[in-house]
């Protein structure tokens, strides 16, 4: 089967094209840290896997989705960032960790103050310049603590309708401002929170970026607007798509079966030539090697299917090969 294949992308080879994507688990501690739960539960799933991304973790405090929800913006937790980059890493498994800021999904009552957005609505304020240039720095410090823990790369979080994706998109985004009206400046925010870490992480770490490339809702972006946010997110530095929905999340009505975004994934691959990652529905081996054949993309991602059952790689090897990965 072609998705046990080696594949490289970029300076990294993977011992195969199974990603499993971020998916929020609440293991980690009420503070941020990573726990033994949250290594365990990934040391189980990585040793059959290509690309391990870890969960989305917050850049700032006010800016986590839910309570035991794991964190990346301050120093304390280097040290169990690292052990976890180890712990998928000793598995012969690359090691990704998301970076995210839950914009006006977060919740009041646990972070202590109302939500922000781009735009002013009934739950969230809107961001001041000022503080769209500290997220920006967050962002950048937060990146710098995943490089520095030994994580492979870092992936930016721009989908399913959290705080970057609320920018990209006119949906939410109403501002008049430079970072409000076109698509050009709804995309600067992201732009700049790229740019940043790029510049923090160096050429030694991968950039990912999670593109919500098609809200899929009237007047929200649409898939054409999704290659143009490609094309200037990878002229500053991308090296991977991660391809997903907008504002209207990982799981919109009206879309089914395997590998249901592996459209937009195929559509921005052969807009940017770069690596793409289809995401969407994938819960068997067969299915994930019928999304590659017939989209043309580079890795697959395997979510739910892989949260359900953590011998999911080893399944597909027993299924598709005889011989094991390679530790």
């Amino acid at each position: 089967m072609k998705i046990l294949e080696k594949v490289r992308i970029g300076k990294l080879e993977l011992r195969n094209r199974i990603v499993m994507p971020p998916m929020n688990t609440e293991l980690a501690s009420e503070s941020g840290e990573v726990t033994s739960e949250l290594i365990d539960h990934y040391s189980a799933r990585a040793p059959w896997l290509g690309m391990v991304v870890v969960e989305h973790s917050y850049v700032v405090p006010e800016g986590r989705l839910s309570p035991r929800q794991p964190g990346v913006h301050d120093d304390r937790l280097l040290e169990g960032l690292t052990d976890l980059a180890e712990a998928v890493k000793s598995a012969g498994t690359r090691a990704a960790i998301q970076i995210n800021h839950a914009g006006e999904k977060c919740k009041p009552d646990l972070i202590g103050e109302k939500p922000v957005a781009p735009s002013p609505s009934k739950t969230a304020r809107a961001l001041t310049v000022d503080e769209i240039v500290e997220l920006t720095d967050a962002f950048g410090a937060a990146a710098a603590r995943a490089a520095g823990s030994g994580f492979d790369a870092v992936e930016i979080h721009g989908s399913h309708g959290f705080l970057l994706s609320q920018f990209q998109s006119p949906l939410k985004n109403q501002r008049q401002d430079e970072y409000g009206g076109s698509l050009e400046n709804r995309m600067r925010f992201p732009v700049e929170v790229v740019r940043r870490v790029r510049r923090e992480i160096g050429s030694s770490v991968q950039l990912w970026y999670r593109l919500g490339a098609d809200d899929r809702m009237e007047g929200g972006n649409t898939i054409e607007d999704g290659i143009r946010m490609a094309s200037v997110l990878a002229s500053e530095g991308v090296d991977v798509f991660d391809v997903s929905g907008g504002i209207c999340g990982s799981r919109p009505p009206g879309l089914d079966g395997p590998g249901y975004f592996a459209y937009a994934a195929s559509a921005i691959r052969k807009a940017t030539g770069l690596p793409v990652v289809a995401v969407g529905g994938i819960t068997k081996p067969t299915e994930a090697e019928e999304v590659l054949e017939r989209w043309d993309v580079d890795l697959l991602a395997v979510g739910r299917a892989l949260l359900k059952n953590p011998l999911w790689g080893k399944k597909a090897y027993e299924k598709g090969s005889k011989v094991g990965p390679r530790r």
